[in-house]
């Protein structure tokens, strides 16, 4: 499974030094996804769940990863008939067809023949023209695939499902439901730079930062700003880090499902801050798709969702940013 954005998050530098001398700090860090996974908990015995945490990974991988062959949704997308799905994955496409719902489809996870054949996928990247694009975007609409019976019935064999936008933040919320098993009450974990986060470090609340949305992937990545987080989750979106140039044009990771083509406009990145990860992953793909006045407008409307955001745009060569009223409190400009 490939992360739809690398790194936007820094967590690990920004941690509070205060602990509990009743309690032990531990450090798990791995490879998972196609990206990499901080964790830090306090422990009140000292013990770490490295395999354990690898091993649900692992489970979640075999579930919804477009790039392993063998997993449910890669079978699915080969029109296996015999596959039936698991608790992951119809957690997933329930929460997935709720997200498509409330934002009209600017999140769908039938994206997946638009996603490869611009590259982005686990398939060769095809030559597109425009009647391509139509061709492809008949495929693309959550509504025309339906769980029966544990099994993914599609209208069209074509159809491909592409859980990327969501799969990462739905993965950091299964591993904090361990954690809590374990009888954790202070933690932080990211995946790719969704986070979730519980208690606090010592006195501190957890605290992460947000990178400047610059295109160079070779550049210094410094930080726009820095959040305090308490009992939330958060996820960042952005057009910057996964793209490339083809001739004159830019094509980013993040596709309209309604075009079919590269979400553009003068949205640079999304930062969604919710109480679970799985919907803070789900609605910042979503807002890079919607733009950043129907995002504000969404966010405004939906109050019920308790989404709070904090977007970077770009205002005629400058940057400018957009924060929810209740998030200003909790948000700093970083030096």
């Amino acid at each position: 499974m490939i992360k739809t954005l690398w790194g936007i998050i820094c967590c690990t530098c920004l941690l509070g030094s205060c602990t509990s001398p009743n309690d032990t700090t531990i450090f798990l860090s791995g490879k998972t996804q196609g990206t990499t996974y901080h964790i830090t908990y306090l422990s009140p015995n000292g013990k770490a769940f490295q395999k354990e945490i690898d091993a649900i990974l692992k489970n979640i991988d075999a579930s919804m990863s477009t790039w392993e062959p063998n997993s449910i949704i890669s079978r699915i997308n080969d029109n296996d008939t015999t596959v039936v799905i698991d608790d992951y994955f119809r957690r997933v496409y329930t929460q997935s067809v709720v997200i498509s719902e409330a934002t009209e489809g600017a999140f769908d996870c039938t994206i997946g023949p638009l996603v490869n054949a611009y590259g982005f996928g686990s398939t060769t990247k095809k030559t597109l023209d425009k009647t391509k694009v139509d061709s492809l975007l008949q495929l693309v609409n959550y509504r025309k695939i339906t769980l029966r019976n544990n099994k993914i019935i599609k209208e069209k064999p074509e159809i491909k499902i592409d859980f990327n936008a969501i799969a990462q933040g739905f993965s950091v919320d299964i591993l904090a439901d361990f954690l809590e098993r374990q009888g954790i009450k202070n933690y932080l974990i990211e995946i790719g730079g969704e986070i979730k986060t519980k208690g606090k470090k010592g006195k501190n609340n957890w605290k992460v930062g947000i990178e400047q949305p610059i295109d160079n992937p070779d550049s210094q990545r410094n930080l726009e700003a820095i959040i305090t987080l308490e009992n939330k989750a958060l996820a960042t979106s952005g057009n910057y880090r996964k793209f490339y140039v083809e001739g004159n044009q830019k094509f980013s990771h993040i596709i309209n499902p309604k075009t079919g083509y590269p979400a553009k406009h003068n949205l640079l990145s999304t930062t969604v801050i919710a109480d679970d990860a799985t919907t803070a992953d789900a609605y910042a793909t979503a807002f890079m798709v919607m733009g950043l006045s129907k995002s504000i407008a969404f966010i405004e409307k939906n109050k019920h969702l308790h989404l709070e955001a904090y977007f970077i745009y770009d205002e005629k060569g400058n940057w400018k940013t957009y924060a929810s009223e209740s998030l200003k409190t909790r948000i700093q400009k970083a030096d």
